[in-house]
């Protein structure tokens, strides 16, 4: 049996999970820096696609498991990029699956050696990348392990199954390259993108990459040659334990439950505070979805506060200074579920429920069919930055920010999965289509979303909101820090090396100003 050479960690600040290098012996690495940290990246676009098959040197058979959003989108992506070359790229499905169908449609058939049963998938193939949900690898982990080759490659795109098999005692096997490449958005972008990508190069979903067994000695490569293979235009460095841990915590926090907490809170307030339910809806869920993300993605988190009349940038003080902290211990109270496996053992429970009680929309209760009006009559109505929710909102992403940076996750990961993500991706389709795009997310996403919105929710008004009303005066120390974090400068970096195709979804006959605290905006 050939013993594993796992990825060792070092520290550079608190940065303690990473190493800041690794080694590539087909793709060219780019150095980075990131307030006083280094950080190397590899550069994609399809100009390196002929470089592919040395990346895959080794591999037949890249057996794509899973018809899911990223598995129908990174198997159709995988097939182009490798097209003309010797490397077959394969789906696995279920036995009698309702997805083998779908993947019929897109191509995928038995007839041509590249639709197959998911476990003859896996054996047969070199690279196997799992991209079935994450109930199903806790479920059949063994089963998996069972199937694949010694000294063949697992690839994964969310560091789940290492979270679970901690939880439960259980490695890897020690005999077989185990890698990561995560794209940072949602599969139907990654597809979409890549496809705008065969007009203008370089189009696509940054991702990160781990490596979390190398066993062969070319697992980076491989993880590299995925990443490429899928479109990322920029490939970022990360650990499997780390991508877990950030990408969860990010999920139940600012990305998901942390902004449903929040919109529900301020809506209520605001409506306790003379507003109509369609004046609440829009200084609350619009402002932040809308102008708030748009002018972060456009000139970063300072620019909402800096571009602020005295009186807006008053109130904007003393909605971060009353929310920060509240906000900062639910994060850290998620942040320990994570890292313990709870969190995990409480999706999968939850999950197995779902056959008795199935997860159902949240999005019925009369805000939300506030909404649907309010964004039908964008062309009529202007949406406000509102300074009360802008603080508020900017605490949540300057808490996790802050906790995740004292965890010792990288700055890259760190603005990509509080910040990027949220404006660029998440914001933008929930302007569009509301908050029931949640409902197009993972279970886990989805579950973690319903868990902890409330707690958002009943902290900020139990804390935050009554400190507002109290007129309690803003915390100038907490506030300076705000000013003078290196997230700014870290943000300005990492923006830059976005995809030079927007993966904003449009905005529908709307035009965006900045409004006081009066209400009676809409």
């Amino acid at each position: 049996m050939v013993e594993a050479k796992r990825l060792k960690t070092s520290s550079i600040f608190t940065c303690h999970w990473f190493m800041h290098s690794f080694t590539t012996t087909v793709f060219e690495k780019e150095l980075i820096s990131l307030a006083g940290t280094e950080e190397y990246i590899i550069r994609g676009g399809r100009h390196l696609f002929p470089q592919l098959p040395k990346a895959f040197e080794g591999i037949q058979q890249i057996g794509v498991i899973g018809w899911s959003s990223q598995g129908s989108a990174q198997a159709q992506n995988l097939r182009e990029s490798l097209a003309g070359t010797a490397i077959n790229v394969k789906v696995g499905v279920r036995e009698n699956s309702a997805s083998m169908t779908k993947a019929e449609e897109a191509g995928f058939t038995s007839d041509n050696n590249t639709l197959g049963e998911m476990y003859d998938v896996i054996t047969e193939s070199d690279l196997s990348i799992l991209l079935i949900s994450d109930a199903a690898q806790a479920e059949n982990y063994q089963r998996i392990f069972a199937s694949i080759r010694p000294g063949t490659t697992l690839g994964l795109s969310h560091g789940f199954l290492l979270g679970y098999l901690k939880s439960i005692g259980k490695p890897f096997p020690e005999n077989i390259n185990v890698v990561a490449v995560c794209p940072k958005g949602m599969g139907p972008s990654v597809r979409r993108l890549y496809e705008q990508g065969r007009e203008i190069n370089g189009a696509g979903i940054n991702a990160s990459f781990a490596i979390h067994q190398d066993v062969t000695g070319n697992a980076t490569d491989y993880a590299l040659g995925w990443s490429i293979a899928i479109g990322a235009p920029v490939s970022f460095l990360t650990t499997l334990e780390a991508e877990y841990k950030s990408d969860l915590v990010g999920e139940r926090g600012v990305l998901l439950g942390g902004i449903h907490g929040i919109v529900e809170s301020l809506h209520r307030w605001f409506l306790g505070h003379g507003n109509s339910p369609e004046q609440a809806y829009t200084n609350s869920v619009e402002s932040i979805t809308g102008p708030i993300s748009e002018r972060i993605s456009q000139d970063g988190i300072l620019a909402v506060y800096q571009l602020m009349d005295e009186q807006e940038q008053n109130l904007f003080k003393q909605a971060y200074s009353a929310a920060y902290h509240p906000l900062f211990e639910i994060l850290w109270e998620i942040y320990d579920e994570v890292e313990s496996g709870n969190e995990i053992r409480s999706a999968l429970a939850a999950t197995a429920r779902h056959q008795r009680y199935p997860m159902r929309n949240f999005d019925t209760t009369e805000m939300w069919r506030v909404g649907a009006n309010v964004r039908a009559n964008r062309s009529v109505n202007p949406i406000p930055i509102h300074p009360i929710t802008a603080g508020i909102y900017i605490a949540a992403i300057m808490a996790q920010t802050d906790l995740l940076k004292e965890k010792g996750h990288s700055y890259s990961e760190i603005a990509n999965e509080s910040i990027i993500e949220s404006v660029d991706s998440l914001n933008p389709y929930m302007h569009h289509h509301g908050m029931a795009f949640i409902n197009n997310c993972s279970t886990t996403a989805r579950l973690g979303t319903r868990k902890w919105a409330s707690r958002f929710d009943y902290i900020l008004c139990q804390q935050a909101l009554n400190a507002l009303d109290s007129k309690t005066q803003p915390n100038e120390k907490l506030f300076n820090q705000f000013l003078t974090s290196d997230i700014h400068s870290v943000l300005s970096v990492c923006t830059r090396l976005r995809p030079p195709v927007s993966i904003v979804v449009p905005y529908t006959n709307c035009r965006f100003v900045t409004d006081s605290a009066g209400g009676g905006i809409g």
